[in-house]
């Protein structure tokens, strides 16, 4: 029983009677205002039930009065839940409460009643309204004791509470990874049992979370609802944002244990730590060549499938990658981005401003492995071989004379002309 009971006086007792069956009253229960109490106002000693639905989910022993204004139940009893007396027609659930039946109804019905001031939005429930307009006014009644960040729900303060206790309750029976909250674990298990419940309509792609199919789906939309307020550029995800902000700022907290290079994102840092792992998961179906990320074996697909799907709007050449119709479009526009700070030399590309940078450096990092020479570029070393080897890979057409290099093939073939 509740707070609301409370001990009666032995000398009240004597109301009931001498009926042998009344047994001695030991608990008073208040009728509150909100009650329906007419069923309470027709109580008599024939109608047991009555009392027994009025207390909803309790079996008792029960003896009991009214007193003169039947404002008061006096029952001596044993209580001990035995279930939920209120039962939905459509699905079958159960209740303690018919009020708690009636919200419930809603979910049936499609009802929503409370309506927001602000957006229209609709709810089943006063509550979910309350905590839909705190997202306009910005309101965070519930704050963490730890840290003193701020929630506008109470749920959210008990999930945020786990961060700081390290409690991971939900463990997978599968591998044994542990979780802060019991969706993320039934998320997971999807992994080991394959299931993607949640299918784009536009595409048929199935997912095992709806959050990833919501992201999925502005691809089809085309909407970007996270902007940049430093550039304007828009954005699928918050977290896409994020990593997107730290090109601004040049924050790069994510370090590799392994050389301690910086990183902008997660990924990012993932694809290099490969470059000391040496692994290569990406294998093209074509080839067999690997790839440390998936992105390079996409555009390496390109050269089987022949797609070039970037084009030069100036001359219409196309490309296979983005970053090389960039690099092409600077022939036309004569921009020269990268430049060399000890001779004020101007580059289209960046690898081609760090040889140049070793001209003043001296350094010389590629070496024959004939005679021992140095070079400080590769292709350079590749031209120098060609003595060792006595290969000439460059002929002429006209008359089938072999030259090392391209340079001096056509000096060759202006004898011809």
């Amino acid at each position: 029983m509740s707070s609301d009971l409370c001990c009666a006086d032995e000398e009240n007792s004597g109301d009931i009677g001498e009926d042998k069956t009344w047994a001695e009253v030991s608990c008073v229960i208040p009728v509150h205002e909100s009650e329906d109490t007419n069923t309470l106002q027709n109580f008599s000693r024939e109608n047991l039930f009555t009392l027994n639905d009025y207390l909803g989910f309790h079996t008792t022993d029960l003896s009991y009065s009214l007193s003169a204004d039947q404002s008061q139940i006096v029952a001596s009893c044993t209580a001990k839940t035995v279930g939920k007396m209120f039962p939905c027609a459509e699905c079958g659930k159960q209740f303690t409460k018919n009020s708690n039946l009636f919200l419930h109804r809603r979910i049936h019905t499609g009802e929503k009643p409370y309506t927001c001031s602000e957006c229209g939005k609709q709810f089943a429930r006063k509550s979910g309204l309350d905590q839909h307009e705190r997202s306009h006014t910005g309101e965070k009644l519930f704050s963490c004791s730890e840290c003193g960040r701020s929630f506008m729900r109470k749920s959210f303060l008990s999930r945020h509470k786990i961060i700081h206790t390290g409690e991971k309750p939900f463990a997978c029976s599968k591998c044994g990874k542990c979780f802060t909250q019991k969706h993320s674990l039934v998320e997971h298990l999807r992994i080991h049992t394959g299931e993607k419940p949640y299918s784009c309509s536009e595409c048929g792609k199935c997912f095992t979370q709806k959050s990833s199919l919501v992201k999925h789906q502005r691809f089809h939309s085309g909407e970007r609802p996270y902007p940049c307020i430093e550039c304007g550029k828009c954005f699928i995800t918050k977290a896409k944002l994020g990593d997107h902000q730290r090109s601004h700022t040049g924050e790069k907290p994510f370090s590799c244990s392994e050389c301690g290079k910086y990183l902008i994102t997660k990924a990012k840092l993932r694809d290099h730590q490969r470059c000391h792992t040496g692994e290569k998961p990406f294998p093209c179906s074509e080839c067999g060549k690997c790839f440390t990320q998936n992105f390079d074996l996409v555009e390496h697909r390109r050269i089987h499938t022949g797609e070039r799907p970037f084009s030069c709007s100036e001359c219409g050449k196309c490309f296979i990658r983005k970053a090389k119709l960039q690099i092409h479009q600077r022939i036309h526009t004569g921009e020269k981005p990268f430049v060399c700070l000890e001779c004020g030399k101007g580059f289209t590309q960046k690898s081609n401003l760090v040889k140049h940078q070793r001209i003043h450096m001296g350094e010389k990092p590629y070496a024959c492995r004939e005679c021992g020479k140095c070079f400080s570029r590769k292709s350079i070393l590749d031209q120098h071989q060609l003595l060792h080897t006595g290969e000439r890979p460059f002929s002429c057409p006209a008359c089938g004379e072999g030259f090392r290099n391209k340079s001096r093939l056509l000096s060759h073939q202006v004898i011809h002309s």
